[in-house]
């Protein structure tokens, strides 16, 4: 399946319900732990489910048991979060594109370590996105190019080290070649002035988000 979307579905609060929406039809699904709850709640179908069982339920459990899904089980005491071990299993699959669904609000260290993951060098290869509440993520490595209305925000934060040669079009603050700091606020609350925008950059990993509307 070299090269296919992996949707991982992860544990934590429930992904906003019109996440499903832009699972892209005929995706493997993934999910972890509790995400199958979210997954089924979702009405996508699951294909194999990761994680050591501390927060399913049961019945969905025993369920995806009995439908003869993929079961991962993995002990209580390991060194990786359940969406981890689901990403690592996405890519052991030959996924060429990821896309995450995740709830917001919860534990802050969960929803940290999560976003952080996504940039992760082990998924270097993969084009990776989420849905977080109604949040969405991308992953810049190199050249993306991004769809959204005119006026909706979008900020630029470099993860793991300096994002250099940093450059956009279709932004009402355009960057031109320039340097962003892990911890600096300068690319927060740039706004698509078309409905694509290019990121590229030399050197480095961005993260750029869509916060979606307040509420």
């Amino acid at each position: 399946m070299s090269g296919d979307i992996v949707v991982v579905v992860a544990g934590g609060p429930p992904p906003h319900p019109a996440s499903a929406l832009a699972v892209s039809p005929g995706a493997t699904v993934i999910a972890a732990d509790r995400g199958l709850d979210h997954a089924l709640a979702l009405g996508l179908d699951v294909a194999e489910v990761v994680g050591d069982f501390d927060s399913v339920s049961p019945d969905a459990l025993a369920a995806a048991q009995a439908e003869g899904l993929r079961i991962e089980r993995h002990p209580a005491k390991k060194d990786a979060t359940d969406l981890e071990l689901a990403l690592d299993r996405a890519v052991a699959l030959g996924a060429g594109r990821v896309f995450v669904l995740a709830g917001e609000g919860g534990r802050l260290d969960h929803l940290l370590a999560a976003v952080l993951l996504l940039g992760s060098d082990r998924y270097a290869e993969l084009e990776l996105d989420a849905c977080v509440g109604q949040a969405r993520l991308h992953v810049v490595r190199g050249e993306r190019e991004l769809e959204g209305d005119p006026g909706d925000l979008l900020t630029l934060l470099a993860l793991g080290g300096p994002a250099t040669g940093v450059c956009t079009h279709g932004l009402e603050y355009p960057l031109r070649g320039e340097t962003l700091e892990p911890g600096s606020t300068r690319g927060v609350s740039n706004v698509f002035s078309s409905e694509r925008v290019r990121v590229w950059l030399e050197r480095g990993v961005l993260l750029a988000i869509r916060p979606g509307e307040a509420t």
